[in-house]
C-alpha cells in the first residue's frame, strides 16, 4: 500500500506537463464555478439540526406567530417623555413607508388604544394621584391649551405673576417652573438644542426611564446570501432616523438590538481588522515557507497547489451541501493550515533527497517513497477526525467536518500529483547543504542522555495538569462571545437591567385561553418565576373605580383642554412683546417678594431679557424647545382623560395577534425572578419552567439547549474520531504498541493545553472549541511523521530534516492562525489564543517528548548518519 504514493509521484513526474495541464484546467474550472455559485447562509438558526426536540418546539412556535421572526427591536431614548413620544411616532410612520424593507412595523405601545386607556393599567392610588396633579395644574394649562405657542407660555406666566401680585400665591411656588424654563433657555441662548419636560412640570416628578424610553419591533427583510443579511434594512432605518432629525443632538437616541442586529453585528465584527490580520497572516506564512524551503520556485509550487486544492474543495462543498454557513466556511483556514503542512513535509523531504541524490526526478520520487506512508496515514487520520462531526446534530459543524475531511483527501492527492509535477517542470536549483538542523545535535545528545529525567518531568507536568483540569470552565453563554461594545449588545445589556424589558423570557403555547390561565397559575407558583403575562394581562382590574376618577378629572378639565376660543398662531413681533412683558413682571415681582424664589425669578427674568434681544434663529430654537413638547403633552392629556372600558374585543388587533393564534391557541410569557445575565442563573429558571411546560421556548432555553447540543456533538465526534483513529492506526501500523505511542502524546498535549487554559484564566467556549479538530489533526499528523520516521530506522530526531519540516510547518500554522488573536470579536480572539497555546504545546511535546518516548521503547534499526529514512 505504501508504494502506491511513490508510483503516483513517478508517473506524474514522467508526464509532468500533462498532469499540470489537467490540474490547472480542473482548478480553473473549479474557481469559475465557485465565483458563479458561491452561496452563504448566514442564518444562525440553521447551525443546529431542525430535528432536535427543542428546535422542533421553536419551529412550532414560529409557525404559530410568524410575525415574531426576523425581528429588529428599535429602542428610542429621549431627553424628555414628550420628545420620546414624538420621535417614536415619526420613526414608526417613516418605516411604514418602506414596506420593501420592513414588512411589519409593530408599535403596540404607540397604539391609540393605550394613549386613551393607559391610566387604566395603573393602580387606583396611582390614578388618583395622577388626576390630582392634572387638576392642580388647571390654571396653568388653560391659557396654554388656548394658545399652544411661546406667546401662550409667556402669557400664562404673566397671568400667574399677576396672581402673585394680588396675593393669590407665592413666588416660590413657581420656583420649579422658573428653574426648568431657565435651564432650557440657558442652552438655547448659547445655540444648543434643548427640550423642556412638561410632564415633570405638571406631575412634579422626574420622568422614569420607562417614560423616556419607547420600544417597538420591526420585521426585517433578510438576504441570507450576505454575511449580514439584515444590514441593508438597518442602514435604511438609521438613514430614516437621521432624515427625521432623530439624533442625540436633537434630544433622541435611536438604537437597534434584537435577533437580526445581534447576528449582523457579530458577523461584521468578524471582518473587523480583517485586512490587517490577512496581511499579517499572509506575510507570516510566506516567511515561514521561505525558511522551510529556501526557494521561490518551491514556495510557488506549494502555494499554487494549495490554492488549486482550495478551489476544488470549495466546489466539492457547493456540489454536495449547496451552500456554506458561518461555521462550515471555516474549512478555508483548516485546509490552509494542514494543506501547507503536507506541502512542507513533502518539499523539505525532497530537499533532503535532492542534496543526497542530486537528481531532481529521483529526489521527487524518493521523497514520495519516504513521505508517502506518513502523508497517507496523516491525511486519512485527519480526515477521519473531521468526518466524525458529520453524524452530529450540530449541522454547522457537521458540514464543516464533511468539507474539511474531503479537503484533507484532496490536499493529499494534489501533494502526490500537482506538487511534484510543478517541481519537475519548474526545476528548482539543487541543495548545496544539508536540510536538517545540524546544530540541534547537542539537543539530541542531551535528550538521549536524560531520557528518564525527561519522561519523569513529562509525567509530573501531566499530573499537575490533571490536577488543574477540574477547574476548567466552559462558558456556555454565546452572548459572551460577542463584542459588548457593539450597539446591539450594549443595548441588549441595557434592556436586561429592567425586568420588564429583559430578553431572558420564556414563551409557552397553550391550546386555549382557559388552558393558558390554568398554566399561568402553575407557573407563577415556581420560585424561579417573577410573573407571567397572557392576553388577559391586558384587561385592567378595578376599571369602574379608575374610570370614575378619570371621568371626574375630565369633567373639570373639559373646557380647559378643549377651549372654545383658540388664538391664532403668533407672529415674531407678538412673541417678542410677550417675552418682554413677562420679563418686566418678573423683575417687578422679584423686587417686591423677598423670599426663596427671588433669585430664581431674577435669573429667569435676565434670560428673558437676553431672549428678547436675540436673533430670529435663537428665537426659533427656543420655540422648538418649548412648543412641540407642550402640544404633545396636551394631546396626551386629552387622550388620557377619554378612556373606555377595556375588553378583549377592544384590544388592538396587532396586540391580540401577539398573544392569540387564529385557531385559538394562547401564548404565555414568563419572566425570571431578578435580573439574571449568566447561564448559571438562567438554567434553574429554564429547567423549572419545563417541568410544567416541556415545550417552552425562548432565549434562555435556546441558549442552554444549543450549548448542550454543541457539547454533546463534540463528545460524540470525539468518541467517533478516537475510534476511527485507533482503527486506521491499527490497520496501518499493525502494532498495538505503535498505536499507543501515537496516541499517548496527544493525551499529553490535551492535558497541557487545557491546564494552560486554567492557568491563563481562560474559558472554553463555542468559538474556541472549534479549533480542537484542527489541533487534533495536526497533533496526529506530527506524531505519525515521527512514528513512521522511527519505524523506518530514524533516530537523532531533532537534527533531521523531519524536525525542520515539523517545526516550520507548526510555525506557519501558528503564525497564520495566531493573528486571530488580534480580532475585536471575543470569540475569534479566544480561538486564536487557544490555537496558539495548543500549537506551542504540540510542538514541544512532538520535538522533546516523542523522540525520548520512542527511544525508550527500542530502536527499530541502526540509525543513518543524519537520522533520515534509510
Amino acid at each position: 500500500m505504501w508504494t502506491s504514493f511513490e508510483r503516483l509521484v513517478e508517473v506524474c513526474c514522467r508526464h509532468a506537463w500533462t498532469v499540470l495541464a489537467a490540474c490547472f484546467v480542473f482548478a480553473v474550472a473549479s474557481g469559475v464555478y465557485v465565483t458563479r455559485n458561491f452561496q452563504m447562509d448566514s442564518n444562525s438558526e440553521n447551525l443546529i439540526s431542525p430535528d432536535v426536540p427543542w428546535r422542533q418546539n421553536n419551529i412550532e412556535f414560529d409557525r404559530a406567530f410568524p410575525q415574531r421572526s426576523n425581528l429588529t427591536v428599535v429602542v428610542i431614548d429621549g431627553v424628555t417623555a414628550e420628545r420620546t413620544q414624538e420621535a417614536a411616532s415619526l420613526l414608526a410612520s417613516g418605516l411604514r413607508t418602506r414596506k420593501d424593507l420592513f414588512p411589519v412595523v409593530r408599535d403596540i405601545a404607540g397604539d391609540p388604544f393605550f394613549a386613551h386607556n393607559g391610566l387604566l393599567y395603573s393602580s387606583v392610588d396611582e390614578v388618583r394621584d395622577t388626576t390630582g396633579h392634572i387638576i392642580a395644574a388647571q390654571p396653568f394649562l388653560a391659557p396654554l391649551a388656548a394658545d399652544p405657542s411661546l406667546r401662550g407660555i409667556m402669557d400664562s406666566l404673566s397671568t400667574a405673576l399677576l396672581g402673585i401680585e394680588k396675593g393669590q400665591g407665592k413666588l416660590e411656588d413657581l420656583t420649579p417652573a422658573f428653574t426648568a424654563f431657565s435651564d432650557t433657555l440657558q442652552k438655547t441662548l448659547s445655540g444648543q438644542p434643548a427640550f423642556l419636560s412638561w410632564q415633570s412640570l405638571i406631575t412634579g416628578k422626574s420622568p422614569t426611564i420607562r417614560e423616556t424610553r419607547h420600544i417597538f419591533e420591526v420585521q426585517t427583510l433578510m438576504d441570507y446570501r450576505k454575511l449580514a443579511p439584515g444590514l441593508p434594512a438597518a442602514n435604511a432605518l438609521r438613514e430614516i432616523a437621521r432624515d427625521l432629525h432623530l439624533t442625540p443632538e436633537e434630544g433622541v437616541t435611536v438604537r437597534l438590538t434584537g435577533p437580526v442586529p445581534l447576528a449582523d453585528e457579530e458577523f461584521m465584527t468578524l471582518t473587523d481588522r480583517a485586512a490587517l490580520m490577512s496581511v499579517l497572516m499572509i506575510s507570516a506564512i510566506l516567511l515561514m515557507l521561505w525558511f522551510a524551503v529556501r526557494s521561490l520556485k518551491i514556495m510557488t509550487a506549494i502555494l499554487v497547489t494549495l490554492f488549486a486544492g482550495l478551489a476544488v474543495t470549495t466546489t466539492l462543498g457547493l456540489l454536495l451541501i449547496g451552500q456554506y454557513n458561518v461555521i462550515s466556511v471555516a474549512f478555508i483556514p483548516l485546509f490552509v493550515g494542514i494543506g501547507v503542512d503536507f506541502g512542507i513535509q513533502y518539499c523539505v523531504r525532497y530537499r533532503a533527497e535532492r542534496h543526497a541524490l542530486g537528481s531532481l526526478t529521483r529526489a521527487l520520487v524518493h521523497a514520495g517513497r519516504c513521505m508517502g506512508p506518513s502523508l497517507m496515514l496523516a491525511s486519512f487520520a485527519t480526515a477521519a477526525c473531521f468526518f466524525s462531526f458529520v453524524p452530529t446534530d450540530y449541522s454547522g459543524l457537521a458540514e464543516l467536518g464533511f468539507v474539511a475531511g474531503s479537503g484533507m483527501l484532496v490536499a493529499f492527492l494534489l501533494c502526490g500529483t500537482m506538487l511534484p509535477a510543478m517541481l519537475e517542470v519548474m526545476k528548482p536549483e539543487g541543495e548545496q547543504t544539508e536540510v536538517g538542523f545540524a546544530k540541534f545535535a547537542v539537543l539530541d545528545r542531551f535528550l538521549c542522555g536524560h531520557k528518564t529525567a525527561v519522561l519523569l518531568l513529562a509525567a509530573l507536568v501531566a499530573l499537575g495538569g490533571l490536577a488543574l483540569l477540574p477547574r476548567l470552565k466552559f462558558d456556555a453563554n454565546p452572548l459572551n462571545l460577542r463584542n459588548r461594545q457593539t450597539e446591539s449588545m450594549a443595548t441588549l445589556i441595557d434592556l436586561a437591567k429592567d425586568p420588564d424589558t429583559s430578553p431572558n423570557t420564556i414563551d409557552v403555547l397553550a391550546p386555549s385561553r382557559s388552558a393558558a390561565q390554568e398554566l399561568k397559575t402553575k407557573l407563577e407558583s415556581l420560585a424561579e418565576v417573577d410573573h407571567t403575562m397572557t392576553i388577559e394581562s391586558f384587561i385592567p382590574d378595578h376599571q369602574p373605580e379608575k374610570l370614575m376618577l378619570i371621568s371626574d378629572a375630565a369633567l373639570l378639565l373639559d373646557t380647559t383642554l378643549d377651549p372654545l376660543d383658540m388664538k391664532p398662531p403668533p407672529n415674531t413681533e407678538e412673541v417678542r412683546t410677550s417675552i418682554a412683558t413677562t420679563a418686566e413682571k418678573l423683575h417687578a415681582v422679584a423686587m417686591k417678594e423677598p423670599n426663596g424664589g427671588t433669585e430664581t425669578a431674577r435669573r429667569f427674568a435676565d434670560l428673558l431679557d437676553a431672549l428678547k434681544a436675540a436673533d430670529d434663529r435663537t428665537l426659533a430654537l427656543t420655540t422648538s424647545a418649548f412648543v412641540p413638547g407642550l402640544k404633545t403633552i396636551l394631546e396626551q392629556l386629552r387622550a388620557a382623560l377619554s378612556p373606555e372600558m377595556a375588553t378583549l374585543d377592544k384590544l388592538p388587533p396587532d396586540l391580540k395577534r401577539e398573544w392569540l393564534t387564529p385557531d385559538g391557541r394562547a401564548r404565555i410569557q414568563i419572566y425570571p425572578k431578578g435580573v439574571p445575565d449568566e447561564n448559571a442563573d438562567l438554567e434553574p429558571f429554564a429547567d423549572a419552567v419545563r417541568t410544567i411546560a416541556p415545550k417552552a421556548v425562548g432565549s434562555p432555553i435556546g441558549t442552554l439547549e444549543s450549548g448542550r447540543t454543541i457539547v454533546r456533538a463534540f463528545i460524540q465526534a470525539g468518541a467517533l474520531s478516537l475510534l476511527a483513529m485507533v482503527f486506521l492506526l491499527a490497520i496501518a501500523l499493525r502494532d498495538v504498541r505503535d498505536v499507543l505511542l501515537t496516541l499517548l502524546p496527544l493525551l499529553l498535549i490535551g492535558i497541557l493545553t487545557f491546564s494552560s487554559v486554567v492557568l491563563f484564566r481562560m474559558k472554553l467556549n463555542f468559538a474556541n472549541i472549534i479549533v480542537l479538530p484542527l489541533l487534533f489533526g495536526i497533533g496526529v499528523a506530527f506524531n505519525i511523521y515521527f512514528i513512521m520516521h522511527w519505524r523506518a530506522g530514524g533516530h537523532a530526531f531533532l537534527q533531521s530534516s523531519l524536525t525542520r519540516a515539523v517545526l516550520l510547518s507548526a510555525a506557519t500554522t501558528a503564525s497564520g492562525f495566531g493573528t486571530l488573536w488580534l480580532s475585536r470579536h471575543p470569540g475569534t480572539a479566544s480561538m486564536g489564543a487557544l490555537l496558539t497555546i495548543s500549537l506551542a504545546w504540540t510542538l514541544i511535546v512532538t520535538l522533546f517528548f516523542v523522540p525520548v518516548l520512542l527511544e525508550c521503547v527500542w530502536p527499530r534499526s541502526r540509525p543513518t548518519k543524519d537520522g533520515a529514512f534509510p
